[in-house]
């Protein structure tokens, strides 16, 4: 189609003439980075809202958002002198990698945000990396564990790629400690979740730092569910506890299953297990006796006021206990507002630099520090549950 000049010129005109008018940020994106002026700074979401991640990415934004709120209520975020506003760009990448590559391309692209919060699993993260760091535009992943997660193929830290979780490495070895030393074990089976780095990457971590013997070593998949083969398995073999890394929805039907054949041992899982949804699929009566990693709990308001606000603020908003994935996306935003602030610029490259420099920043999860990996180093916690109700919560050194 042929389009006059004049035409041209005056689209041109018209469209800087409402840019001007409004008010708005503008952003500029490319291989310099992103960055805004005026009165707001874009921050994106590249998170698993719908597919198989979507418990956990839904519970993320309402973390997410709880943040945002609350920040540009208090007048937004400080940058030389001058309050700005978040605005938000919320894409759903379905729980799969190609989605996620393409909302990171979005996001950084022609969204032009200066950070990303996301995605939440580590494989639908690492699809994300090629784009993000193209673009020079940072993101922290509220929840993917993987050790390489956050590192380039020959070592070197991923510049742009930062998370708010513990990595695998931690967690499983924190879970073998509890079992040494607070439950005394000798004999230990373990079922883990194969279909995943999570689970397979938790297993190995655990089997290095435990000092009894494991017995067994069997494996499920997601979406499993009927363990009682395996679980008759290990019911003979004089195992003192079981170690089940993998995320609620199986943990609660292995706990279940397990109860009902009479196996009564302690369950120790990590992460993927801290969420009330854990009780209600193995039943309250069956729910004894469990211990999981977390960075998170219910009971930790006790000792960290900052936690008894976010809890209090949370279920004022949502009518629910926060769960731990909420909490892990609040602190991810509050990441990135201390980065933004402390590098006094929306500039993404100075964002990112800013991230990797943070340190002791207060958070709900606990005080946190950014170590030369990119990941963070703060408390962790064991959760006990009784009944199917969290009953004590204990910082492990």
């Amino acid at each position: 189609m042929k389009i006059s000049m004049r035409k041209v010129m005056l689209g041109a005109i018209t469209a800087v003439s409402a840019i001007a008018l409004a008010g708005c940020a503008t952003t500029s994106a490319g291989d310099k980075g992103n960055s805004s002026t005026g009165n707001t700074v874009k921050i994106g979401m590249n998170m698993e809202l719908s597919g198989a991640a979507a418990g956990y990415g839904n519970q993320m934004k309402q973390g997410f958002d709880l943040a945002v709120k609350q920040i540009n209520a208090d007048g937004g975020i400080k940058v030389n002198g001058k309050k700005l506003k978040i605005k938000t760009v919320i894409r759903d990448n379905k729980s799969t990698t190609s989605g996620s590559s393409s909302v990171a391309a979005q996001l950084a692209g022609s969204d032009g945000v200066s950070a990303i919060v996301g995605p939440a699993t580590t494989n639908d993260g690492t699809a994300a990396i090629p784009n993000i760091t193209k673009a020079k535009v940072p993101s922290v992943s509220p929840s993917a564990t993987d050790p390489d997660y956050t590192l380039q193929k020959n070592g070197k830290v991923q510049p742009y790629v930062f998370r708010a979780c513990f990595e695998n490495n931690f967690q499983g070895e924190t879970a073998a400690h509890f079992a040494n030393n607070t439950l005394k074990a000798k004999n230990v089976a373990i079922l883990e979740d194969n279909s995943s780095d999570y689970g397979t990457g938790l297993a190995k971590a655990f089997k290095s730092a435990f000092k009894g013997s494991v017995v067994s070593t069997q494996s499920f998949s997601e979406g499993d569910k009927d363990f009682n083969a395996l679980l008759t398995g290990i019911k003979n073999k004089n195992i003192d506890a079981i170690y089940v890394p993998g995320y609620y929805s199986e943990a609660g039907l292995i706990i279940k299953q397990a109860r009902s054949m009479g196996i009564t041992v302690p369950i120790i899982g990590s992460d993927g297990m801290a969420d009330p949804k854990l009780a209600e699929i193995a039943g309250s009566e069956n729910a004894s006796d469990i211990y999981y990693t977390t960075p998170f709990s219910t009971k930790s308001g006790s000792t960290n006021k900052m936690a008894q606000t976010f809890m209090g603020d949370f279920k004022k908003q949502y009518h629910t206990d926060a769960p731990t994935f909420s909490a892990l996306a609040y602190d991810s935003v509050l990441m990135v507002k201390q980065a933004i602030e402390d590098a006094k610029s929306t500039d993404s490259v100075k964002i990112a630099q800013a991230l990797a420099k943070i340190k002791d920043m207060p958070a709900v999860t606990g005080a946190m520090t950014v170590n030369k990996t990119h990941d963070p180093e703060k408390p962790i916690m064991i959760e006990k549950l009784t009944n199917g109700k969290v009953v004590s919560a204990v910082e492990q050194k």
